[in-house]
C-alpha cells in the first residue's frame, strides 16, 4: 500500500464513523503512529479532516456529506444540551426560522408549547414533528426534497424565504470558521441558508465542537452576523474567546 492508497483508506475510514484514532489506525495498517500523524496532516492541509488531541474528524466538502440517519448518531448527549440552551435564546420571537439537521430538530421539539409560534422551516423531520404541536403554526418550505437531509432546497424554497421578516432563525452550517466563516458542500443549501440570513432579525448558529475550524465547499455567511454560538463544552474556552471578539456570544453549553 502506497501512501496515496493508505491515506485514501485513512479518509474513508473517517467518513464512514465519523472520526479515527491515530493508534487504531497505526495497528490496522501496520504503520507508525509518526505515519499515521503526517498522513492526517496531508489530509487536514487539503481540508479534507480537522486533526484533533490523538486523531482526526471527518470534514464535509463538495463530494462527501453525511445524512440525517448518520446525524442522528453522533454527539446525541451534546447535540441535546445544545438544543436546550439555544431554545433559551427564543425571547420575544414570534416567528422563528428552523434549519435542516438533527440540531436544529432538536431545538424545534425544545420550543415551548404554552405560546403562539409560527415555524418556518426547510426540514420535513421537523415539520412532522411539529404539525400537531399545541399554538404552533408549520410553514414548510418548498422545492426539491434532498434525500440524505430530508429538506428543500432551489429557488422555490429561497423564494418563499424572500416573502418573511423572521423574528429569530436558528441556522445550521457543516462548518464554522474565523477565516472562512459558516459554510455547506452544496450551493442549493447554501442559497437557501444565505437567504434566512438575509430574512432573519435575529440569527444564532448552533453545532457541535467539531465543526470548528472546518471550512466546505459554499461560504453562506459570516461569523460577525450572529448574536449568539452555541456549542458544546469540547471546543475550548480559548477558542471560544476567539470567536466571541468577532461579535457574537459563545455559549458552552
Amino acid at each position: 500500500m502506497d501512501a496515496e492508497e493508505r491515506r485514501r483508506g485513512i479518509l474513508e475510514s473517517a467518513r464512514r464513523s465519523g472520526s479515527v484514532d491515530v493508534g487504531k489506525l497505526a495497528a490496522d495498517l501496520g504503520v507508525s503512529k509518526e505515519t499515521v500523524r503526517r498522513d492526517l496532516n496531508r489530509l487536514q492541509g487539503h481540508g479534507l479532516v480537522r486533526r484533533t488531541h490523538g486523531g482526526a474528524h471527518a470534514v464535509e466538502s463538495a463530494g462527501f456529506e453525511t445524512t440525517l440517519a448518520f446525524r442522528t448518531t453522533m454527539h446525541v448527549p451534546e447535540k441535546s444540551r445544545i438544543a436546550a440552551a439555544a431554545a433559551e435564546l427564543l425571547g420575544d420571537a414570534e416567528t422563528v426560522f428552523v434549519d435542516e439537521g438533527y440540531t436544529p430538530q432538536l431545538i424545534a421539539a425544545a420550543l415551548p408549547r404554552d405560546r403562539p409560534l409560527t415555524v418556518v422551516t426547510s426540514s420535513l423531520a421537523t415539520a412532522g414533528d411539529l404539525a400537531s404541536a399545541e399554538n404552533i403554526t408549520v410553514l414548510l418550505l418548498g422545492g426539491r426534497v434532498r434525500g440524505g437531509t430530508l429538506a428543500t432546497v432551489a429557488p422555490w424554497a429561497v423564494r418563499m424565504l424572500s416573502c418573511f421578516v423572521i423574528d429569530l432563525a436558528y441556522v445550521g452550517a457543516n462548518g464554522i470558521s474565523r477565516e472562512y466563516g459558516l459554510t455547506t458542500p452544496e450551493p442549493a443549501v447554501s442559497e437557501v441558508k444565505a437567504q434566512v440570513m438575509r430574512a432573519a432579525r435575529r440569527r444564532v448558529f448552533s453545532g457541535v465542537h467539531t465543526k470548528f475550524g472546518a471550512a466546505s465547499f459554499c461560504r453562506f455567511a459570516d461569523v460577525a452576523e450572529f448574536e449568539a454560538i452555541v456549542t458544546d463544552a469540547g471546543l475550548p474556552a480559548a477558542e471560544a474567546q476567539r470567536y466571541s471578539l468577532l461579535g457574537p456570544e459563545v455559549i458552552r453549553a
